[in-house]
């Protein structure tokens, strides 16, 4: 069978942020595919609970392995992403293979940030539409009750790999994604505005100058993949006044 389309639909953190008009766009999928980073993956619970809060069927492939070695110079890295991508975009289209239909993609967040599904989807080859979703950072905002930039001024999106090359061209008003626990010495006299697993399960928030929270992000850090099984976090860093 040939896939008939594919609808990538930004799903926030779970059920409770599921827009409207992605509910709709899901209902009308046939099924919905997902990965399993493991066979315990406590994610994919998640996926499961949007998919039956709307009666879609969801198929379940298991996640190739990517290096993820600390060590890993620029060139490795992106080598062992696109060894990843390309093992992942394998067994997607295997399963639209056989099943054809309309398939969604459930994606954390909005699909506009620092995820790969728009690119897989054009290298799948099928039509296929996107649902924006509620991204991270929007949702670090309204928690800490905080706009991004300071007035008449720039915010900056990043990763953590990126941080530090970035504050040294000159950055000073960063949002930073990806942290994986992210190092934050250096930056003792800056001020975070830290979240964790933001409207899911062990949500956590800190904020203040990182010198004197530093300890306290790690601590709910922790906690948050205690209580949840994981943790995706995220911060707006802001330097100094020069």
């Amino acid at each position: 069978m040939t896939a008939t389309g594919v609808r990538i639909l930004g799903v926030g953190m779970g059920p409770q942020h599921v827009t409207p008009e992605v509910a709709t766009a899901l209902g009308e999928c046939d099924y919905a595919l997902a990965v399993a980073k493991s066979e315990d993956d406590p994610l994919l619970a998640v996926r499961q609970a949007v998919c039956d809060a709307h009666g879609i069927e969801l198929v379940v492939v298991r996640d190739p392995e990517r290096d993820r070695s600390p060590g890993l110079d620029r060139a490795g890295y992106e080598g062992a992403v696109a060894d990843w991508y390309a093992s992942r975009l394998a067994a997607y289209r295997a399963v639209l293979s056989e099943r054809g239909g309309v398939c969604g993609f459930l994606v954390w967040g909005d699909p506009s940030l620092y995820d790969g599904t728009i690119r897989l989807a054009r290298e799948l080859g099928v039509p296929f539409d996107v649902f924006p979703g509620v991204s991270a950072p929007q949702v670090l905002a309204a928690r800490h009750r905080i706009v991004l930039h300071e007035v008449g001024q720039a915010v900056h999106v990043t990763t953590a790999r990126r941080l530090r090359a970035d504050v040294a061209a000159g950055q000073r008003n960063l949002v930073v994604m990806l942290t994986a626990g992210v190092d934050l010495d250096g930056f003792a006299d800056w001020d975070i505005w830290w979240g964790a697993n933001l409207g899911g399960a062990g949500e956590r928030l800190v904020a203040g100058r990182v010198g004197s929270v530093v300890g306290e992000i790690q601590a709910a850090r922790t906690a948050a993949k205690v209580e949840a099984g994981w943790v995706m976090d995220l911060f707006l860093l802001r330097g100094p006044e020069a």
